[in-house]
C-alpha cells in the first residue's frame, strides 16, 4: 500500500458512508510486486456492484497469474467519498497498493452497461487523466475498456484509446503484452496503439472516422470490421477458484462457477444470445472440480451455476446430483439462474434448492403465443401452465414470471394476453397445491421495457416512444388479476434513455459529457436518476434523444456499429428480422441443425458439448 497516499485516504473514511469500500486485503485479493507491466482493472460502479462482477474477476486471475504482469482493482467512489477526493486533491487510488490510478500502465475500464457511462468519465476525472483520448500525453496510461457494451463503442469511443470486443481470457494478456513489449523498445503512445490495431478484437477508436452516409469508417491500413475474439475450449482457462472475499455484503454474495458460455436458443430480442455464441459448455468434471475447490477456498455457503441459460447444460442433472450428493450436510446451497419453461424438470429443481421450496423463476416474455413467435420464445402457455401444475403439486407455492413491453409488432391485445396469461398460472398453482396452502400461493410478475440493441434481429426497429409506454403500463395494469399478484415495472424512463444510449452514434458521447458535467452519476441508481439532467445534456450537445430512441432503419442504411462483429452475419440479422415479422420461428442450432448464423465459420470456434465439439457450423 502506498504509505504517503493511503494516510490522506485514510482521514477520509471516517466522514463516508461505507467506508469498507475503500481499504483492500481481502482474502484472496492479489498483490504482485516488481513487475514491468502494471494495469488496474475499473468497473464502473460501486464496490458492492464491481465486486460481484465475474468478468473483471476473471481478467484479474489471468493478468497476475501470468509472468511479468499484474492487475489491481478499482472502483468508483460513492457521491459523498468523491466529494471528500476533490476537496482533499486526492487522486482515484487502486485497492491492492493504494496507488494513484494515473501511475499504472494501462487503465482497464468495464462496460457493463449504457447508464455507467457518466461514471467512466467519473473515474477519469479523479484519476486526473483527460476525459478525450485525443489529449492524453505519453506519461498517460492507456485506457481501455470493454464488456456487453463494446458491440456499440461509438458513444464512449473518444474516451478510450482502445476497446475490447468479445471474451478477454486470452486478449487481456495479449493486449498488456504487446504493451510492455512496445514499452521496452521505446515505443510511443501512436506506435502502441497501432499495435493493438493489429490485435485481433482490438478497436482503435482514433484509427476510424465519421463517415458521410452514417457510422464510422477506417483510416489508413485499420480494419474496416473488427471482429470480436472468441475462446475455442473455456477449458483452456479455469475460473478464479480463489476469489477475493469481502468484507462488506456484495450484489450476489457467493460463490459463481460458470458452466457454459454461449447460448442459441435464439430470442430475436436478445443481445447476449447473439454475441456470445456459439455455446461452449464446460465439462461436469470441470465444473464439480471448481465447485469443491472454490467452496474451500472462500468459504461460501453457496454456490451460483451461471450461464446465459444454464439449464440447457446437456449434464446439468449429472452436475447436481453429484453436487448434491458431496455437500450433503454442509449447509451449502446450489442456485440456478431463470429457468426455462421447456428445460424444468421437479426432480432438477429439487437437487438444485436442498429441499427448500424459496421460489421459481420463469420468463415467457410475452402474453400471447403470436407475439412469443415474433420473438422466438419458444416455448407454449400450455408448456407454462404444465410447469407451475407440477412445480406447485412438488411444494413450491411462489413464482416469479417476467415479461416485456413494447416489442416489436406489439398491440393491447398481447398486452392483455400478460393478464390473461397470469389468471391462468395463478389458477393453476391454487389448482395444484392443498387446499390448505392455495391462501399462500404467490405470483410475482416483473415488465421491463423492450430495448432494442445492437447485433440483434431488432437492430433496425426503433423503441416505443416512452410515453406510449406508459399507456401500455397502464393498459396492464388493468389486465391483470385484483389479488395474490405482485406486479412491477420497470422505470421507462431508464429504458428510453438505456435505448438513446445504446442505438447512438459517436456524436452522444457529447450528451454523456454534458449530463456528468451537470451531475450525472450513479444514473443506474434509481435515487440517482434524473431525466431532466439528460433530456438538458442532448439539447447542450445539439441532439434529439427522442429521435436517437425511435429511429428505424432500412437493410442499406449504415448503422453506427456495423464496423463491429459478433461472428453473427448481417445477413442472417436481417432474415431473423423477415422471419419474425412473419411470425416464424428458428430452432436452435445446438441440438436441432445449423441455422446459418456463420458464427461458427466467422470465428474459428465449435459447438461444444459434454467436452464434445459439434463442429463449426
Amino acid at each position: 500500500m502506498g504509505p504517503e497516499l493511503w494516510q490522506r485516504v485514510e482521514t477520509l473514511l471516517a466522514c463516508v458512508e461505507r467506508p469498507v469500500r475503500y481499504i483492500d486485503s481481502e482474502w484472496g485479493a492479489r498483490r504482485v510486486t516488481d513487475t514491468e507491466h502494471r494495469s488496474v482493472l475499473l468497473y464502473p460502479d460501486t464496490y458492492e456492484v464491481g465486486q460481484a462482477n465475474q468478468g473483471l474477476a476473471i481478467l484479474y486471475d489471468r493478468l497476475n497469474s501470468t509472468e511479468g504482469l499484474s492487475a489491481e482493482r478499482a472502483y468508483i467512489p460513492w457521491v459523498d467519498m468523491a466529494a471528500r477526493m476533490r476537496a482533499a486533491e486526492v487522486p482515484l487510488f487502486s485497492l491492492e497498493s493504494c496507488s494513484p490510478v494515473a501511475g499504472f500502465d494501462l487503465f482497464g475500464i468495464t462496460l457493463p452497461y449504457e447508464l455507467t457511462y457518466t461514471n467512466v468519465l467519473e473515474a477519469l476525472d479523479l484519476a486526473g487523466i483527460p476525459l478525450n483520448a485525443a489529449d492524453r500525453s505519453e506519461g498517460h496510461p492507456l485506457v481501455v475498456g470493454g464488456g456487453p457494451c463494446a458491440y456499440n463503442p461509438e458513444p464512449v469511443a473518444r474516451f478510450f484509446d482502445a476497446i475490447l470486443i468479445g471474451e478477454g481470457e486470452d486478449a487481456v494478456v495479449d493486449i498488456a503484452r504487446a504493451h510492455l513489449e512496445a514499452k521496452r523498445s521505446g515505443a510511443s503512445r501512436d506506435e502502441v496503439l497501432e499495435r493493438f490495431a493489429g490485435l485481433p478484437g482490438v478497436y482503435v477508436p482514433q484509427f476510424y472516422r465519421s463517415a458521410a452516409g452514417g457510422g464510422v469508417e477506417p483510416v489508413g491500413t485499420a480494419p474496416s470490421l473488427v471482429t470480436k475474439r472468441a475462446l475455442g475450449d473455456l477449458g483452456e482457462h479455469r475460473p478464479p477458484v480463489c476469489p477475493v472475499v469481502p468484507y462488506m455484503d456484495v450484489v450476489h454474495d457467493r460463490f459463481t462457477v460458470e458452466v457454459l458460455r454461449g447460448c442459441t436458443r435464439g430470442c430475436r430480442f436478445c443481445q447476449a444470445g447473439m454475441v456470445y455464441r456459439p455455446v461452449r459448455e464446460r465439462t461436469a468434471d470441470d465444473i464439480i472440480r471448481d465447485v469443491m475447490e472454490g467452496l474451500r477456498c472462500t468459504g461460501h455457503d453457496e454456490v451460483s451455476l451461471t450461464s446465459l441459460s444454464t439449464t440447457d447444460h446437456s449434464q446439468l442433472e449429472e452436475v447436481l446430483r453429484r453436487l448434491t450428493s458431496r455437500l450433503e450436510g454442509t449447509g451449502v446451497t446450489i442456485s440456478l439462474p431463470s429457468l426455462r419453461v421447456d428445460a424444468f424438470s421437479v426432480s432438477m429443481a429439487r437437487l438444485a434448492s436442498g429441499g427448500r421450496k424459496s421460489g421459481l423463476t420463469f420468463a415467457p416474455e410475452a402474453g400471447t403465443q403470436r407475439l412469443r413467435d415474433v420473438i422466438n420464445k419458444n416455448v407454449s402457455e400450455d408448456d407454462l401452465i404444465e410447469t407451475v401444475s407440477r412445480a406447485f403439486a412438488a411444494g413450491w407455492r411462489r413464482v416469479k414470471l417476467y415479461f416485456m413491453i413494447g416489442l416489436p409488432t406489439e398491440t393491447d391485445e398481447d398486452i392483455v394476453g400478460i393478464g390473461d396469461l397470469v389468471t391462468r398460472v395463478q389458477r393453476a398453482a391454487r389448482g395444484a397445491a392443498p387446499a390448505s396452502d392455495r391462501g399462500s400461493v404467490r405470483i410475482s410478475v416483473s415488465v421491463s421495457t423492450f430495448v432494442p440493441k445492437a447485433h440483434t434481429p431488432f437492430q433496425w426497429e426503433g423503441q416505443v416512444p416512452v410515453e406510449d409506454i406508459f399507456r401500455r403500463q397502464e393498459v396492464l395494469r388493468s389486465a391483470m388479476p385484483r389479488k395474490g399478484i405482485d406486479l412491477s415495472w420497470h422505470d421507462a424512463e431508464v429504458s428510453f434513455l438505456e435505448g438513446v444510449i445504446a442505438r447512438g452514434g459517436r456524436e452522444v458521447s457529447e450528451a454523456i459529457e454534458h449530463a456528468w458535467r451537470a451531475g450525472a452519476r450513479f444514473d443506474a441508481w434509481s435515487e440517482r436518476f434524473d431525466l431532466a439532467t439528460w433530456r438538458e445534456a442532448f439539447v447542450s450537445a445539439g441532439l434529439d434523444a427522442d429521435a436517437i430512441a425511435s429511429q428505424s432503419y432500412e437493410r442499406d442504411e449504415r448503422l453506427p456499429w456495423r464496423h463491429i462483429s459478433s461472428g453473427v452475419s448481417e445477413r442472417y440479422l436481417w432474415l431473423e428480422r423477415e422471419r419474425a415479422v412473419a411470425g416464424v420461428t428458428t430452432v436452435d442450432c445446438s441440438f436441432d441443425g445449423c441455422t446459418g448464423c456463420d458464427a461458427c465459420g466467422t470465428l474459428g470456434v465449435d459447438i461444444v458439448l459434454g467436452g464434445e465439439s459439434r463442429g463449426r457450423r
